[in-house]
Order: structure tokens, then sequence, then C-alpha cells
């Protein structure tokens, strides 16, 4: 009987988990269909909020910004952080501790400190501010996420099969390509899907380094904001959950086929 009550408790606990965690997305979904223009009251159901936003051409604009910035900022960081962590994992250097602690800044810091040190950084080089500085600046505080998935993975990793494969006559560079990155390719794919994420809903940092022409989806749901908050608000949230809920099954779908 007790273990009984146990399990009872134990699933009622984690259903109210689910339940604190999911409920308030689930609101934002249903009340993009709803047909007053406030969130207080139901009065019907509607597409009206979807129409509208396919015909604003400056929410359609943000969205292509966001994605664009979240798409090149993932494949940099990527990127990166991958042969980062290689290197970190396989080579000994003076000041290799300095490295591996300073790796944990862009992760720790406050974001408007950051925002602010790549205004400053940036207009000391005289750059103009647009998808190219945000791209930078996502891809400086994404990449770190990337190399220490890798380098967690590399951690538990069994060195003799490189050293194995280039007895039999392999180079550096065929060893990393069919045997390294294969093993820690599942790695790669999770830093990176968190990379997207991050990237997909910044703020603070698009705030300060983003230009007039690059403005992003998030900083144009917050202008939206100002006026209060309304069903195309609320289907935006949706089209960016369905973004971000297809990119992280096709993820798992690629790790899935890595792992075979």
């Amino acid at each position: 009987m007790e273990t009984k009550a146990l399990k009872r408790l134990s699933d009622l606990y984690i259903l109210l988990i689910f339940a604190f965690l999911y409920i308030p997305i689930i609101v934002i979904v249903i009340y993009s269909f709803n047909a007053s223009k406030s969130n207080a009251v139901w009065t019907g159901f509607t597409f009206d909020w979807y129409a509208k936003l396919i015909n604003d051409d400056d929410v359609l604009s943000a969205i292509q910004n966001s994605l664009t910035i979240a798409a090149f900022s993932t494949v940099l960081s990527a990127i990166i952080g991958t042969i980062g962590a290689v290197g970190l994992h396989k080579y000994k250097f003076k000041g290799k501790g300095v490295v591996n602690l300073l790796l944990y800044i862009p992760i720790v810091i406050p974001e408007i400190i950051m925002g602010i040190s790549l205004l400053v950084y940036f207009s000391m080089l005289q750059m103009n501010f647009g998808i190219f500085t945000l791209v930078l600046a996502h891809t400086t505080f994404c990449m770190p996420f990337v190399l220490i998935n890798v380098k967690a993975r590399l951690a538990g990793f069994d060195s003799s099969i490189e050293e194995a494969a280039m007895d039999l006559g392999a180079n550096e560079f065929t060893v990393f390509r069919t045997i390294t990155l294969p093993i820690i390719f599942p790695a790669v794919i999770s830093g990176a899907m968190l990379a997207f994420a991050l990237s997909l809903d910044d703020v603070i940092i698009n705030f300060f380094v983003g230009g007039p022409e690059s403005t992003t989806l998030p900083i144009k749901i917050f202008s939206m904001l100002r006026f209060g908050l309304s069903g195309e608000i609320n289907a935006i949230c949706t089209v960016m959950l369905v973004i971000t809920f297809l990119v992280l099954i096709v993820s798992q779908t690629i790790k899935l086929k890595v792992q075979k």
C-alpha cells in the first residue's frame, strides 16, 4: 500500500511540474485563436490574427532576421566550439586551466554587461550595426555552450581508437572525419540546438548591437507589448514555438540516426 501511495504521489508531483511548465504555453496557443482583442475574455474562434501576421511586413522581416542570425550564429558556434573542444581535449599547453575557466565567462556574466561590452567593442572598430554584428555577438555567447557539450562528450573518449587508426595509415584529418566526429556528433547537435534557441529569443544583446534594419522578432514583440498584449503577439509566439519544436524534432532525428 505504501509503495502504491508513493507511486501515486510521485506521478502527481511529475504531473504538477509539467502543468506548471506547459499550461502557460498552451494558454498562449489557445488565445492566439481568440476573436477578442483582449486576452481577458474568450469571445470565439478565429484565424484573423494569423492572417494579420502574414500581412504584417515588419513582423515577417523580424522573423526573417531572427532566423538568419540564429542559423549563421549556430553554424559558426558549432564549428568553432567543436574545434575548440577537440583542441582542449587533445593538447596540453601553458595556461590551459585559465582558458577553460574563461570559457564560462560568457555564460555566467550578466547579459547586459556583455551587451554593453560588445557595443563598445564594435563602436571602437567603427562597425556598422546590423545583421553582421548580431551574428558575431550571438556566436560569442553561444559558442561556449557547444564547446562545453562537446568537451563533456570527449571526457570519456578512448583515444586509443584514434591511435589505432593512425597506425593503420590514416592521417589526422581522416581520423577526425571518420572516427572522432561521428562519436561526438550528438553532443555537437545538442550544443547547436541550444545555441539556436538562445540566439532566437535573445533580447538584451539584440537591443545593444542591432541596427535599425536588423530588428529581430524578440525586439519586435517587446515593442508591440507597449500597446498591450494582443492576439497577434500570441500568434507570433505560437509560430516561434512551432519553429522551435520543428528544429528540436529534426535535431533529435539526426541524433538517433547517428547513434544507430
